[in-house]
C-alpha cells in the first residue's frame, strides 16, 4: 500500500508533501495499471475533476498536465 495520496483540499503527496500525482505515485501509477492506460486516464481524470473543485485558483491547463499530460 501507498503512502503516497492525495491531500485533498491541496492536493498535495501525504508522503512526501509535493504536488499529486508526484513522482512515485505516477511510477506506482504506472505499474498498477499496466496493460490499462484508458483505464489510467480515466481514473486520473475523475481526479482531475475534482481538483478543479479544490483549486478554482490554478489554471485550468496546468491541472490537466500535472494529472494526465504525464501519461502519454
Amino acid at each position: 500500500m501507498t503512502i503516497h495520496l492525495a491531500v485533498t483540499p491541496a492536493w498535495t503527496c501525504g508522503g512526501c508533501g509535493a504536488d499529486w500525482p508526484c513522482q512515485t505515485r505516477q511510477r506506482e501509477l504506472r505499474a498498477e495499471y499496466d496493460g490499462a492506460p484508458v483505464s489510467l486516464a480515466l481514473y486520473l481524470a475523475i481526479q482531475l475533476v475534482n481538483a478543479t473543485h479544490d483549486l478554482p485558483e490554478v489554471a485550468a491547463g496546468h491541472l490537466h498536465h500535472r494529472f494526465l499530460g504525464w501519461t502519454r
